[in-house]
């Protein structure tokens, strides 16, 4: 039977357990009396023949609702159903009251039956309709009653008794099905609700984003247990001005402003803003990124207008967008320094090319010009540093590209290191002098053997000394230093030059980027140098260190092993080189140990 009311329901009720309760109930309300009535009527007559008019009419009257349950199961319209019901419920009463005595007929009882009914559909306009139509009905049958213009009864005084107690007990009988009913769509609100609201605490529960309810002042009023995994405290902890308390002070006008957005203006508003998250005893408060996203809570008639929100630890997406961003203007960067690099290149090999060519074509018209062997003597000679020029150029190029790729690969072999500072200094003594600058060497009694490349140290001692020569005016002085420090050695050349400036220092070292780099620039080189000196360094596990004074010059630090076999993958905390003595003194350390 449950099944088979269950099929009766429309579809369009079936989405609602409450609604779909208030159909079946009406349905099975309506089928139940008239079933009995069509069962019950060929017992009617084989006991007591052709019914009367009455009992048709009161036959009809039970017949009638199985019509109006069907009329309900075919459209879905509770409301229609509910006045049909009332309508015909009212009508049957009124006119059996009618032919049985007016208003003190046995089935006046019943009119109170009919907004009782009507009760169920949860209408207030089918309950007053339903009311008026009894009020109608109750006032004609009284006027006509009091100007007698009803029909005399012709019920026998013994069946006006029996009809009595066969009306009181129906009505009680379906007084009792109306408060079943009741009863039967009250629990089925009750375990609708009783089921929402488990499932949303069980999902608030273990959603792992913060809900949270407030006021219309902004205080928090319900908390989700993720309080705990977002801001590290309880959910009451946030109960009152505690979420307030914890946002970033800097955040807290843009907190105000989205809650008092969504509660105002009833729309949604999001924010985003740091949180302090509570950490374990003993440590220091951190503050996360969290996302909010508030929207006016609708609820009855009258009440306070709340705000519920979602908040959402955003901490590793505001990360990663600040490493795109920084990984973004590194491109940039990087851009622009191969640009100034291309220039400065292009400039590096025009000079060189134009002089080659140049003194070749010179030559080529010997007999012409009449050359004489002084001069064919020295033009060979400038074609030849000219091809020098380009071919170091082009080396530097080629060991950058090795270095960077990985493919540049180091002989570590024992030599020592002050014969060959000794003979690097004598190969830039020449240009040293030239430019009225005094090379000074400065090694210290109890250096060791060192293992590592022979070549690449040399390499590195000419790119220093180079740049150390370039940069120191006339008069100037450059100095080598060797020191020892424990396992690690400081080979250090400090020039008084022109100095770097304090912005340009982070960079130094980065492959292409040349500290003041124009088309104007009074100083040559593609910048290369202390990249191929970084490479090369880190090559062998150390590093390098840079102190510069803008006008008092720039001391250039590598810090090597004395091994570099067995401490090139080895990361330790070296010893920092100490600044010039002056204000304005800038250090840079490379590989992010110190920069300041």
């Amino acid at each position: 039977m449950r099944s088979y009311l269950d099929g009766l329901v429309h579809p369009a009720a079936t989405v609602d357990p409450v609604v779909f309760t208030r159909h079946r109930a009406f349905i099975a309300t309506r089928l139940m009396p008239g079933l009995v009535a069509l069962s019950a009527l060929p017992l009617y007559l084989a006991f007591q023949g052709v019914p009367g008019p009455l009992e048709a009419i009161t036959f009809g009257w039970l017949v009638l609702p199985i019509a109006i349950a069907f009329y309900l199961s075919r459209t879905g319209r509770y409301d229609n159903a509910h006045l049909f019901s009332a309508a015909a419920l009212t009508g049957i009463v009124a006119l059996v009251a009618a032919l049985s005595g007016g208003v003190t007929s046995f089935v006046v009882v019943w009119f109170a039956l009919v907004p009782a009914e009507a009760v169920l559909s949860g209408s207030r306009k089918v309950v007053a309709a339903s009311g008026a139509m009894v009020v109608g009905a109750v006032g004609v049958i009284g006027f006509f009653g009091l100007w007698n213009l009803l029909p005399v009864s012709r019920i026998g005084t013994d069946a006006v008794v029996l009809a009595a107690f066969v009306s009181l007990a129906a009505a009680v009988i379906y007084a009792l099905g109306l408060a079943l009913s009741a009863a039967m769509v009250s629990r089925a609100g009750e375990e609708v609700h009783s089921i929402g609201e488990r499932r949303y605490r069980l999902l608030a529960e273990h959603m792992t984003d913060l809900i949270t309810r407030h006021a219309r002042n902004g205080a928090v009023t319900f908390a989700s247990p993720a309080a705990d995994r977002i801001a590290g405290v309880p959910p009451f902890a946030l109960h009152g001005q505690g979420l307030f308390d914890r946002v970033h002070v800097a955040d807290r006008p843009a907190y105000l402003n989205a809650v008092s957005t969504a509660s105002a203006r009833g729309v949604e508003a999001s924010v985003e803003f740091r949180l302090r998250r509570e950490q374990a005893e003993g440590s220091d408060p951190a503050f996360v990124w969290v996302e909010m996203r508030c929207r006016p809570l609708a609820g009855h008639a009258g009440d306070e207008l709340q705000v519920v929100s979602v908040l959402r630890d955003v901490t590793d997406r505001k990360a990663n967008e600040a490493a795109v961003d920084a990984a973004r203007e590194e491109a940039d960067r990087a851009n622009e320094a191969r640009g100034r690099f291309l220039a400065n290149v292009s400039h590096e090999l025009r000079t060189p090319l134009n002089a080659i060519n140049g003194f070749s074509e010179m030559l080529m018209q010997e007999e012409a010009m009449r050359l004489d062997l002084a001069r064919r003597r020295e033009y060979a000679t400038l074609i030849r540093d000219s091809g020098e020029h380009l071919l170091n150029l082009v080396n530097s190029i080629l060991d950058m590209s090795k270095i960077e790729s990985g493919h540049f690969e180091i002989t570590p072999e024992p030599f020592a290191l002050p014969e060959l500072v000794a003979q690097c200094t004598q190969m830039m003594q020449l240009k040293a002098s030239d430019g009225g600058i005094a090379l000074v060497t400065d090694a210290a009694a109890d250096l060791p053997e060192i293992v590592g490349d022979k070549r690449a140290y040399r390499q590195i001692l000419l790119n220093l000394l180079s740049n150390a020569i370039k940069f120191s005016k006339a008069g100037g002085t450059v100095t080598v230093s060797l020191r020892r420090d424990g396992s690690w050695l400081g080979l250090s050349v400090a020039d008084t030059g022109i100095g770097i400036a304090a912005s340009d220092l982070p960079r130094l070292g980065s492959p292409f980027f040349q500290a003041r780099a124009s088309y104007d620039r009074p100083y040559e080189g593609t910048g290369l140098g202390l990249s191929v000196v970084k490479g090369l360094a880190e090559l062998h596990g150390g590093r390098i260190e840079i102190t510069s004074a803008v006008g008092q010059g720039t001391r250039v630090t590598a810090r090597m092993p004395l091994d570099c076999e067995q401490h090139r993958n080895v990361v330790e905390r070296l010893p920092v080189g100490r600044p010039l003595p002056s204000q304005g003194t800038a250090t840079m350390v490379q590989e992010g140990r110190k920069i300041a």
